[in-house]
């Protein structure tokens, strides 16, 4: 079987690149912006420094703001009620990965109508048409959704995500532009960072990886050690902001066309049922399903995960290699101040058995590289409680 990678029409990265918005409008000669963000984004002026380049450039806009964390069904078909009434001919969409994927569910609908139920885009889905074009700039580094095939939407009658796949959803350019970045706070920058740190681990045991997703993973581990810490702990440092928007973008190349595990399968019910952050649940998660992998071929490359981590490793033998791999995760984890159990985050033991059902169902646990079972699964949230 073929490998296939899918990736933006064009990127841009560094600082100011944002700019680059005005590039393409005119490149693709476009007319008028469905520019979608969310209000705390507009409270804290990040918003307006979009609105700033398209004042200065006169390209006529319209915003839609009508989104939450965890976006849903509903949020989806209000922006694709409001993008086919605005008259715009592409999306902007400036924000973390709520925003993206929300603008990527208006998108894909937009031109796919027959998809406005919203449930039936879950899953792998073949669409016929292409997205409206996407201009994606994201606010945070960790989701990578500016880059990927998938988006996730919230059930919220079920009270389930929906992992939708589909490579007519990537958006057509992706502006990485670390200082619509700095002013993450230290809690958002830890989650967010984390959950790259598990698309980039994942995405390196997943039994679909290859040659050049591992080195998307390998690469986007090295970095996320060397510029997570300090970009939580030292948030001035410009340096690092600038190497996790980098380190998250890289990881997104690679999960993005091979796929994920059962870190993140758990990680989706908990956002559904108690509304947790994604990168708290993904990275609370990563050390337990880490240790259950490792009973797996996939063992043999914790310790090249184990060596991007920064360890020397000639001494290690694999099981060695393993611990090593599962503890400097653990460590880093605690560093950034991420909760430990599932019992801090308000989980309760009652709803394990439905969490296990919902993740052993949930897309991405066909990626992980142990077979498992519900049992196995609830099992593994027992012990992360």
């Amino acid at each position: 079987m073929a490998n296939r990678i899918i990736l933006n029409e064009t990127s841009y990265h560094g600082a100011g690149a944002r700019n680059e918005i005005v590039t393409e409008v005119r490149r693709r000669d476009l007319a008028k912006a469905f520019f979608m963000t969310d209000k705390d984004l507009i409270r804290v002026g990040l918003a307006g420094e979009i609105e700033k380049i398209l004042h200065s450039a006169a390209i006529p806009y319209v915003t839609f703001d009508d989104i939450k964390a965890n976006p849903t069904i509903e949020n989806v078909q209000a922006g694709v009620d409001a993008f086919l009434a605005s008259g715009a001919d592409f999306i902007i969409a400036l924000g973390g990965g709520s925003v993206i994927d929300t603008a990527k569910g208006v998108g894909i609908i937009a031109k796919n109508p027959e998809y406005y139920d919203v449930k039936s885009l879950e899953g792998p889905v073949s669409t016929k048409n292409r997205s409206a074009l996407i201009m994606a700039l994201p606010t945070t580094a960790g989701t990578a959704a500016e880059v990927t095939i998938n988006y996730v939407i919230t059930d919220s009658a079920a009270k389930r995500k929906m992992v939708c796949i589909d490579p007519n959803d990537t958006p057509a350019i992706a502006i990485v532009d670390p200082e619509l970045m700095y002013s993450m706070p230290k809690g958002l920058t830890a989650a967010t960072g984390m959950d790259a740190l598990t698309h980039a681990i994942e995405s390196y045991i997943t039994p679909g990886a290859w040659e050049m997703s591992d080195m998307f993973g390998y690469k986007a581990i090295q970095l996320i050690y060397k510029h997570l810490e300090n970009a939580v702990n030292s948030p001035e440092s410009k340096a690092d902001r600038e190497g996790m928007a980098l380190a998250q973008y890289v990881a997104g190349m690679g999960f993005s066309n091979v796929g994920l595990g059962i870190a993140h399968s758990m990680a989706h019910p908990l956002s559904a049922l108690y509304d947790t952050p994604h990168g708290v649940a993904c990275s609370l998660l990563l050390p337990f399903v880490m240790e259950y992998n490792a009973a797996s071929p996939a063992a043999a490359k914790y310790r090249n995960i184990a060596t991007a981590i920064g360890i020397n490793t000639d001494a290690l033998d694999q099981e060695e290699c393993v611990d090593a791999a599962v503890e400097a995760v653990k460590a880093l984890s605690l560093r950034v101040n991420i909760p430990q159990r599932l019992n801090e985050i308000g989980v309760k033991k009652e709803d394990i058995p439905l969490l296990a059902v919902a993740a052993f169902n949930d897309v991405c646990t066909g990626g992980n590289p142990r077979p498992t079972s519900v049992e196995e699964i609830e099992a593994l949230y027992h012990k992360a409680f």
